[in-house]
């Protein structure tokens, strides 16, 4: 791979692929560990891309299965760290934010993939291997969730 053509993708996706991967493993950390790892990845496997959605839709699926990787690791098991705030630019988001952190990894994935980057459940269920089904029942049930986290935050 040309090195000019790597470090473009990089310039161009990293703050997409770090935010995807910030919300799935909610550690700064690690999440930048998972884009550097799939930048890694697509300069061991040089991929031929149709289009800059294609390219873009490629480094993300391989930064989500990364992050899902990192998520079933022994070690991580054993290891539990939380930060005591996330960043964030008010009040209001700030709260937003640590509440979308409380739901599981799955949730944050569906909702940042959704919400965030603004895919079409199909095109969610096949960057996460899911189906689709269940990609629109998580974005339901990762709603509600969020709404009863929030509901209990108004009162």
């Amino acid at each position: 791979m040309d090195p000019n053509r790597l470090e473009t993708l990089i310039y161009t996706h990293q703050n997409t692929l770090y935010r995807a991967a910030l919300a799935i493993l909610g550690d700064a950390h690690e999440a930048e560990d998972a884009v550097q790892d799939a930048f890694l990845r697509c300069l061991e496997k040089d991929p031929c891309f149709e289009s800059p959605a294609h390219e873009k839709a490629w480094l993300l699926r391989v930064t989500v299965n990364g992050c899902k990787s990192r998520l079933r690791a022994p070690w991580r098991r054993r290891t539990a760290p939380l930060l005591d705030t996330y960043p964030a630019a008010g009040p209001e988001e700030e709260s937003l934010l640590e509440s979308i952190m409380a739901l599981p990894a799955k949730d944050r994935a569906v909702l940042h993939l959704y919400y965030y980057e603004g895919y079409q459940t199909a095109e969610i269920a096949e960057m996460t291997g899911w189906r689709e089904g269940t990609v629109r029942s998580r974005l339901s049930r990762a709603r509600a969730k969020l709404g009863d986290l929030l509901k209990g935050e108004l009162e």
